[in-house]
């Protein structure tokens, strides 16, 4: 069905081909797993067996590759639109129309299928989907995962032979994966739907594999064989490599059945100070709301800054809200006594003598080791018992309606400095939307949020940059220069920090980034780290995530971690909205449940997660009813 012989592709000028020497063939009927690190060349691999390289994207293809039996270099993507279906790893930059039906149908129109034949597929797809209760629904007020589903449920409806989906599972919730695979799977069984897939969260997708494409190396094998060579592989073999088990198993079943002794060399134990099974220190698992608001801000001195820039697709008539991503220029002098103090306080205290800057931009103020914050400590005499401590964020009954749809009722939400907090739930349950109303982009309709001790929709952007930081699902929001070196400058200079501070971090979250690549060049892996990199940059006192692992493999994903948890231990506050079980599992001191926009969980992450089948990581799974959540847990334990 498609066929490499010596393919190999090139951008531009660049110094190494992205693809070299690829040869392979994938028959008919067959679902191919490609992994490899970020950055491997596998989303050019699938847009060229889609025509898209090199007639959409440019650079240079070499070689032949054929689907069907046509040359993607003599017939271009509106020639192949009848046997390839693709999704990129944007659903946004798919659509063309404006509801969810119009979608579904609109490939089939292209084609010029019966209407009767339309209406049936269109029906088939929704409930395929779960998309029913969507069907009337503008795409622009859906969630992202709804989103992702759209997209695809769009290329299944007109029946191609091939479908090409690059990362199609990255927005989606637990049980909306299973149900997006399980379709298809039941395509390439039932009709012969040959399936070509790009996927980092193998944990989801390689048990329904048939083969597995190991880039850059090329090499396709069985899943079970790849997995042994593979450096990018689920908990599930990470777990089987470190017990020792062969072959390695693929799936929690398959493991549960291997781990009997293993569980006897784990009884008696329990996962090590590392594991994120409470609050941070000084801190309850379940932080008691607070009501001691009556620490004041500071006054801020003269400001006369130029316009911020924007977060970058907001709901219309928000869109010149700046975007909560800077950092604040402050003061990088050694420590003193009064610094110090202000450290130990965290991140929202001002050391004495310090002044807050008033930078708009991306500063966020430093932080902690900064001294720069929001509060100022109050001297008290010894004998006096500590005040209590105010949350960083506080929601009460918070609740926000956007045009018919009430996306969050009566939400109740505190997070203390120095805390991880993971938002879970399906998609659509109100994530992002919370985000949203802790940044200012969406006001609530009931209720209130306070962030440092300021209602966000009503602060100054140029005030409420200092203390939170955002980066949303689409980090292409946050970038507007025309290089990676560029973007790591002004972020630099935005955040008073030293000349080459943002450039590390790329470094560290993703090496092999070229300073003058463009960031619309990146993958999408690549281009999350760059953005997730200039808001780090800045050490705001509360950090925003949403769907922060989407594009990024393992490796990155623990260097990620890695670097969160440097961060909460210097008292940042780091909520974020995530699908990745795994993420949470092992970052997360206590994870909140959303459900119908409500809180239906808040607790520890070791109780919430391994109390729900959908959200449990594998190696709970395993090895349930130990208390063991991380491959990492298990190795410090033997």
């Amino acid at each position: 069905m498609i066929r490499f012989e010596n393919v190999s592709v090139r951008y531009g000028d660049g110094a190494a081909p992205t693809l070299q020497g690829i040869d392979l063939t994938i028959p008919e009927g067959e679902l191919v797993l490609l992994v490899g690190p970020s950055g491997v060349g596998k989303s050019t691999l699938l847009g060229a067996v889609s025509g898209l390289v090199p007639h959409f994207t440019g650079g240079t293809l070499t070689g032949r590759v054929t689907v069907a039996g046509r040359d993607t270099r003599t017939h271009k993507p509106r020639e192949l639109a009848d046997v390839v279906g693709t999704v990129g790893q944007d659903p946004l930059a798919h659509f063309v129309t404006d509801t969810v039906e119009d979608e579904l149908a609109y490939g089939m129109e292209s084609l010029g299928l019966a209407p009767a034949v339309m209406r049936r597929r269109v029906e088939e797809t929704l409930d395929l989907l779960g998309l029913a209760e969507l069907r009337d629904r503008p795409i622009a007020t859906l969630s992202g995962g709804q989103q992702q589903r759209v997209a695809i449920g769009s290329v299944l409806t007109p029946h191609p032979e091939v479908l090409v989906l690059d990362e199609p599972t990255s927005a989606l919730d637990p049980a909306a994966a299973e149900d997006v695979l399980a379709v298809l799977q039941r395509l390439v069984h039932d009709l012969g739907t040959t399936v070509l897939m790009a996927e980092h969260r193998l944990e989801r997708v390689v048990q329904y594999a048939d083969q597995v494409l190991l880039l850059p190396d090329g090499v396709m094998g069985p899943p079970a064989e790849i997995m042994t060579v593979s450096p990018v592989h689920p908990p599930v073999v990470a777990l089987g490599r470190l017990a020792g088990w062969s072959p390695l198993p693929l799936t929690v079943r398959d493991a549960r059945r291997r781990s009997a002794d293993l569980r006897a060399r784990l009884a008696g134990r329990a996962p090590g100070a590392g594991a994120p099974v409470g609050g941070p220190a000084g801190l309850l698992p379940h932080p008691a709301p607070s009501r001691n608001w009556g620490l004041r801000p500071q006054t801020p001195g003269p400001q006369t800054p130029p316009t911020p820039r924007g977060v970058g697709g907001p709901p219309d008539g928000l869109k010149s809200r700046p975007s909560p991503r800077t950092a604040d220029p402050a003061d990088t002098g050694s420590a003193t006594p009064g610094r110090e103090a202000a450290a130990q306080s965290g991140p929202g205290a001002v050391a004495p003598g310090d002044q807050p800057s008033t930078s708009p931009r991306r500063g966020f103020g430093k932080g902690w080791g900064g001294g720069i914050g929001l509060f100022r400590r109050r001297t008290r005499p010894r004998a006096t018992a500590p005040a209590p401590t105010t949350p960083l964020v506080d929601v009460r009954a918070l609740g926000v309606r956007r045009d018919r749809v009430e996306a969050l009722r009566r939400v109740d939400l505190q997070v203390e400095a120095g805390e991880t907090v993971a938002l879970m739930g399906r998609n659509g349950a109100g994530k992002s939307t919370l985000l949203s109303a802790l940044v200012g982009i969406v006001a609530p309709t009931s209720g209130a949020a306070l962030v440092a001790g300021r209602t966000p929709h009503r602060t100054d952007p140029r005030e409420l940059i200092r203390h939170v930081g955002l980066v949303p699902q689409e980090p292409r929001d946050l970038l507007y220069a025309d290089t990676v070196a560029a973007e790591c400058s002004a972020a630099d200079t935005d955040a008073g920090a030293t000349p080459g501070a943002c450039r590390a971090l790329v470094s560290e979250l993703l090496p092999g980034v070229a300073d003058d690549t463009h960031p619309r060049d990146l993958s999408e892996g690549q281009r999350l780290a760059l953005a997730l990199a200039v808001v780090l940059t800045g050490r705001p006192p509360l950090l925003l995530l949403d769907e922060p692992t989407r594009g990024l493999d393992y490796a990155a994903k623990a260097r990620l971690v890695a670097h969160l948890r440097e961060l909460a231990t210097a008292g940042h506050a780091i909520v974020l909205a995530t699908h990745d079980v795994e993420l949470a599992a092992e970052l997360a001191h206590r994870v909140v449940i959303l459900a119908g926009g409500e809180v239906v969980a808040d607790g520890p992450t070791a109780e919430v997660v391994v109390s729900s089948p959908a959200f449990s990581p594998q190696v709970a799974k395993i090895l349930a009813p130990q208390p063991w959540l991380t491959v990492e847990q298990v190795r410090e334990a033997l």
